[in-house]
């Protein structure tokens, strides 16, 4: 108790006479530091007893080890004081002096501004490449768009709805007309009753999409259809007899030929289609597809069924016009219909003919086989090619392909080969693998292959 008073006794005296206590260490609470202002005091003043002889047996209880680690820590705190104490204000802001800025000369100038240009000129080139490439894709984008529109309309179902049925008004004062036009009305297709070039005739008109202000323009299809009568088809038969006997071509005046031979003198594109009409079937047969008159009228004029023929055959032949005779207006209508729907397929029919192979089909449904841009599907078409020679199957082209994928490797083999009976056997050994047995293909089928890739005549038989 005693101690303890003593303790607090020490501590209450150095709170009240401004004293400082710091401790020295976390782990060493009971270790405390006089301030170096207690110190110079101290110095300056004597101590009291009591307060000195605390003092010094709390000295004595320190080990060696912290007055080593205490003396210098103090030593340096005096330094420290001592060094600021002595020198001089800092000034405000940064702690070390700044240098003076290096002035550029101009060609430095110069050269930043020629970077900065070089730069500015970059961003835009970057950035025109960029507005240009966009500009492409978009045109790229509206080329694609407008091909697959083109393509949409030249389909047979959209055709169908551009084409327009043009009808001389001749033809409605005709009997049976109005089965032509309630047809067409069922049908929903486009028709159009206006004077034409030749009387009671048919023709149609497709309707082209164009792009610019204009909308849309029209063009005429070459199919032209005449609907006849026998009084008209006799006059046409002895007007084509005069032509051909005269020196002068072409002189049909006055007659049914004049205005048919002006307008294909005009268009000589032009497909004519003569029509005859008559309800007697005595005046209308058919040999070998091609419809003859038997009994017209004519003969009361002294024509014979081979003159008839002879002018048949020169319209044919020489004017591009084909005669069909038919019962009454429901054959004339079926025709008309007929001719409406090949129009509409024609368009598409023309596209893909276009292409470079129009007979390699895609569908294996024609015995074809597609060929990619890469090349694969040539080996099919190597097999089918093998395939096409009489009794070779499906395997025995597969072992020559398997052998040889590609008709140069093949004739490479052939010309590395020194006799000719070597080259013709040179597949007889082949093995064939077909429904669970082998057998060999054999010296024909190898001697038929060798004629076909090395033959020079093309009318060798193979067989």
């Amino acid at each position: 108790n005693a101690e303890l008073f003593s303790s607090v006794t020490q501590f209450l005296f150095f709170f009240l006479a401004g004293r400082v206590l710091r401790p020295t260490s976390r782990h060493r609470a009971q270790t405390w530091e006089v301030s170096e202002s207690e110190e110079s005091d101290g110095e300056t003043k004597p101590r009291s007893s009591p307060i000195a002889t605390v003092s010094t047996d709390l000295t004595e209880d320190l080990s060696s080890e912290d007055k080593c680690r205490t003396a210098p820590s103090s030593a340096t705190k005096r330094e420290s004081g001592q060094t600021h104490a002595l020198s001089p204000p800092r000034p405000a802001g940064r702690g070390t002096p700044s240098h003076a800025r290096k002035r550029r000369t101009k060609e430095e100038i110069e050269a930043d501004r020629q970077t900065a240009r070089e730069r500015k000129e970059e961003r835009e080139r970057q950035r025109a490449a960029r507005a240009r490439e966009k500009e492409e894709r978009r045109g790229e984008q509206q080329r694609r768009r407008e091909a697959a529109e083109n393509l949409k309309s030249l389909r047979p179902e959209n055709c169908l709805k551009s084409l327009t049925i043009c009808l001389d008004p001749a033809l409605l004062q005709q009997d049976g007309s109005d089965i032509l036009l309630d047809t067409l009305a069922d049908f929903e297709w486009r028709l159009s009753i206006q004077s034409q070039q030749l009387p009671r005739s048919i023709t149609w008109t497709r309707d082209l999409p164009q792009h610019g202000d204009d909308g849309k323009s029209s063009v005429e299809e070459e199919q032209v259809v005449l609907v006849l009568d026998l009084t008209d088809l006799m006059d046409l038969v002895v007007s084509v007899k005069k032509m051909l006997h005269s020196e002068e071509e072409e002189r049909g005046v006055g007659s049914f030929l004049s205005p048919l031979l002006e307008c294909l003198n005009r268009d000589a594109k032009k497909a004519v289609t003569l029509l005859v009409t008559d309800s007697q079937p005595d005046y209308r047969t058919d040999v070998h597809g091609v419809h003859l008159l038997y009994r017209t009228p004519g003969s009361k004029l002294g024509m014979e069924h081979l003159d008839i023929e002879e002018v048949l055959v020169h319209l044919q032949l020489c004017k591009n016009i084909s005669l069909f005779l038919l019962d009454g207006w429901q054959e004339v209508t079926d025709h008309v219909c007929a001719v409406t729907k090949a129009l509409s397929k024609r368009p598409f029919k023309l596209l893909t003919e276009r292409a470079e192979l129009p007979f390699c089909v895609d569908g294996s449904w024609a015995s074809g086989a597609r060929v990619e841009r890469d090349g694969s599907g040539l080996i099919q078409v190597w097999s089918r090619q093998i395939q096409q020679l009489n009794r070779v199957s499906p395997a025995v082209a597969s072992a020559v392909t398997a052998a040889y994928p590609s008709p140069q490797l093949l004739l490479q083999a052939y010309q590395s080969l020194g006799s000719e009976d070597e080259r013709k056997g040179l597949l007889a050994g082949l093995v064939v693998k077909s429904g669970g047995k082998e057998r060999r293909i054999g010296p024909e089928i190898s001697a038929r292959v060798y004629r076909c890739l090395t033959a020079q005549n093309g009318q060798l038989v193979l067989d």
